[in-house]
């Protein structure tokens, strides 16, 4: 199996011909630059006449001056269109920062709320809400077993003393004790 690295000196003489390229490459940029630059200044700026009489020059000066303010106005509506593009890109980068989820939530703790108090909490104070989860349910009817009666009546201390009244006369025994 041939091996497929290339040796140091290969790489070398790679290498410095990629930065050659890289540098003419960046010349000829420079050079093309320079000559765009004299072409629009050539376009956009006549040669400079010098007035020889005060009116000429006067004159020279108010076409400088609106000059000025329409390159001030194009200036201003660049700044502005800028300013709006850099605060939706701020915009856009604060909302993915929000949908990675990088900000760490807080551990949430329990909290026990009514339904009511729930229900208040996330509808608002305006809207009196209350639920009666006890209205809904189907009512029962309980049968009373024979001795469940006897066991409640049985519990019951002031009828077992009535029903010892008759025995003996003890209920007349408390009465004058008290």
């Amino acid at each position: 199996m041939a091996d497929k690295r290339m040796s140091s000196s290969r790489k070398h003489s790679m290498k410095s011909a990629m930065l050659q390229v890289a540098m003419d490459l960046l010349a000829a940029e420079v050079v093309e630059k320079a000559e765009m630059r004299a072409k629009y200044m050539e376009e956009n700026c006549p040669p400079l006449v010098l007035p020889t009489s005060l009116e000429e020059l006067q004159e020279l000066c108010r076409e400088l001056h609106e000059k000025v303010d329409v390159v001030d106005e194009e200036r201003y509506d660049l700044e502005c269109k800028v300013n709006l593009v850099v605060r939706e890109v701020s915009e856009l980068n604060f909302k993915i920062i929000d949908l990675k989820g990088k900000f760490k939530r807080p551990p949430l703790k329990k909290v026990r709320m009514s339904a009511d108090a729930m229900l208040q909490a996330l509808l608002g104070s305006k809207h009196k809400v209350t639920m009666d989860l006890r209205a809904n349910l189907k009512q029962v009817k309980k049968e009373v077993k024979e001795e469940d009666k006897e066991l409640r009546d049985v519990g019951d201390w002031r009828k077992k003393l009535e029903d010892k009244a008759g025995m003996g006369g003890r209920k007349k025994m408390f009465e004058t004790e008290s």
